[in-house]
């Protein structure tokens, strides 16, 4: 959550006070109200299909509200107040096992139309939405709206982005071309990094983009965009998915002493 509470808003302006007032507000309420929402997901265990479906109706009449009313200065805010009650919803399990993740795009049309430089929006975005509700091309779309307003350093490693973007467009839409100048631009952004985390990225995008523009049914390119995913898995079903469908591909993975994942590529492409 550190990342959420030290981004900067340079359009506050003159609501910077009543900002600030009304965050620190939230998060009392937030940490007030724990218990009773901890109660709230507890009980979604015992409410029928038919009452989850009207929770879920009237979640995304709020989201609608929010995604069309104007935001008078407020636009960090309302994604960040979005982000959390995104979190409440994708983590009750109980309900999500019912009735499934089909709310989850519209949590992050909010989120990103009110900050498109919430980095792990699109993290989030990606995992739920992709992988969880199924619709990858909402994942896309939603991302496709958004790109164009980041740059290689707003926000910080804003590459991680497009290796996000080119993960969903390959894996999961076989949009080749479109994961290949994904790939190509975030090895572009990272490049200009100069910490070795972000130096590997770029190798990395750098080498499936080309992988990709010599085949574009690669099987080293899905490979490395398996390993992407397997990465970032939210829990140990994803990993399980993720590992399946590198071995499926003729990749091996193996754990090393200090607990590290070793993939070895195929031999050929």
């Amino acid at each position: 959550m550190q990342s959420i509470l030290n981004r900067s808003n340079s359009n506050r302006g003159q609501f910077l006070g009543l900002f600030t007032v009304a965050l620190v507000s939230i998060v009392g309420i937030s940490v007030l109200q724990l218990p009773q929402l901890n109660h709230l997901n507890n009980r979604s265990e015992t409410l029928s299909e038919a009452e989850l479906n009207r929770q879920v109706e009237s979640e995304q009449v709020q989201l609608n509200l929010l995604h069309k009313a104007p935001k008078f200065g407020f636009e960090n805010l309302i994604a960040d107040w979005t982000f959390l009650s995104f979190l409440q919803y994708f983590g009750d399990t109980s309900a999500r096992n019912q009735i499934g993740y089909d709310l989850s795009p519209n949590f992050f049309e909010v989120i990103l139309d009110s900050d498109p430089y919430f980095r792990d929006a699109y993290f989030f975005l990606s995992g739920s939405t992709t992988l969880y509700a199924g619709r990858p091309d909402r994942t896309t779309e939603i991302m496709n709206e958004h790109v164009s307003q980041l740059s290689p350093r707003l926000p910080d490693r804003a590459y991680i982005v497009w290796r996000y973007k080119g993960t969903d467009e390959l894996l999961f839409l076989g949009d080749s071309q479109a994961a290949q100048q994904s790939f190509e631009t975030a090895a572009e952004w990272a490049s200009l990094y100069s910490d070795p985390e972000s130096q590997a990225a770029a190798q990395v995008s750098q080498q499936t983009a080309k992988f990709l523009a010599d085949n574009p049914q690669s099987k080293s390119a899905q490979i490395a965009a398996w390993v992407m995913v397997l990465g970032n898995a939210f829990d140990e079903e994803t990993q399980r998915y993720a590992i399946s469908q590198i071995e499926a591909l003729g990749g091996n993975v193996s754990v090393d002493e200090q607990g590290r994942i070793q993939i070895q590529q195929p031999e050929g492409d």
